[in-house]
């Protein structure tokens, strides 16, 4: 029986001022499925998501990342298998230069010499950047920046690739250059968005949370077509964007 990348089980969590986030989450991700997690503010995305690579722990419930829960012990481990790129890039880019900040994770890891930087120039190349490894990260453009956030987690090797919002601020190359970057990777991707169109483009599944629970769970196309999910759970579509008469996604 295969493993799979990801199994969340019962998960429940309540923040210390007695905010219920998570209500009892159950999800299944197949290893190299790409998913998109769908739902308005306040929904638990994010607070599921931070139990995904232990930066939050269960109050009830379990995650297994490949088989690995994760609890304090395996910590490390489960840290390099789930690899997050935030919101900002600037969040993830400190280093002087950009080989710098791609070598950063797996230097922590204990590569060193041609092992460690073929580990980078690797990761630069799956997202197009590495004639820019000697450059400053803050004099790249925006879209520039967020491909070397991702190329920092990829250089760990993860099993896993989440993404919170990963078109935000792209203008419509950048999105194109990302979208193209995602498609080629072999890897699993969990991808938390509010850009619907992006959510279709890239994911062929889309799951969608409201009130700290799983509400629906199916093909892309299918959720954003379905208005009474739509309006129920807050999604609002671009005007004059019909999922039906986009083209078959490439799930490749």
């Amino acid at each position: 029986m295969t493993v799979p990348a990801l199994e969340v089980r019962g998960l429940a969590f309540t923040y210390p001022d007695g905010s219920p986030a998570l209500r009892g989450v159950d999800l299944e991700i197949a290893r190299g499925e790409r998913v998109a997690l769908l739902g308005p503010n306040g929904a638990g995305k994010t607070t599921l998501v931070m139990h995904l690579n232990g930066i939050l722990r269960p109050q009830r419930g379990s995650v297994v990342v490949g088989g690995l829960p994760v609890v304090e012990a395996n910590l490390r481990e489960v840290r390099r298998r789930v690899g997050i790129v935030f919101q900002d890039p600037d969040d993830q880019l400190f280093m002087p230069t950009v080989r710098e900040d791609v070598a950063f994770g797996p230097a922590n890891l204990g590569l060193r010499g041609e092992e460690l930087e073929a580990r980078v120039r690797a990761a630069l190349r799956a997202v197009g950047m590495e004639e820019h490894a000697d450059r400053a990260p803050h004099h790249l453009s925006f879209g520039q920046r967020r491909r070397v956030a991702v190329a920092t987690v990829l250089a760990m090797e993860p099993e896993i690739l989440v993404l919170d919002e990963p078109s935000s601020n792209l203008d419509p190359a950048g999105r194109r250059e990302l979208a193209d970057i995602l498609r080629s990777l072999d890897i699993t991707i969990l991808m938390v968005t509010h850009d619907l169109p992006y959510a279709l483009e890239l994911c062929p599944r889309s799951v969608v949370m409201n009130g700290g629970i799983v509400v629906a769970d199916g093909p892309t196309r299918e959720i954003l077509s379905d208005e009474a999910l739509m309006r129920a759970n807050r999604l609002e579509l671009p005007y004059g964007f019909f999922p039906a008469a986009v083209r078959e996604l490439d799930t490749a």
